[in-house]
């Protein structure tokens, strides 16, 4: 999707009183980026919130999407990220 259409998708489901604005899934091409993590976030308003999913299988991608706005990660190797050490 384009920015203007991911803008577009996350206002229509914010007037549809959706909880939550997801990215992808990762079935397809690709998976969460931080870029489009922070673009939901600023255009959704505070009471929305925002699941970065898909692609994130490490801490340091996991990180990246809370520092972009997520509010919650989809992983499935959600165990193997919270197992990794933090850097000295």
């Amino acid at each position: 999707m384009t920015d203007e259409e991911i803008v577009g998708a996350c206002k229509l489901s914010e007037d549809a009183g959706a909880a939550f604005v997801k990215t992808s899934t990762g079935f397809s091409t690709g998976g969460a980026a931080a870029h489009h993590v922070a673009l939901m976030r600023k255009s959704v308003g505070p009471n929305m919130r925002v699941k970065a999913s898909g692609g994130i299988r490490d801490r340091k991608t996991a990180e990246e999407m809370i520092a972009a706005g997520a509010d919650r990660i989809g992983a499935s190797a959600g165990i193997a990220i919270c197992k990794e050490e933090l850097p000295e």
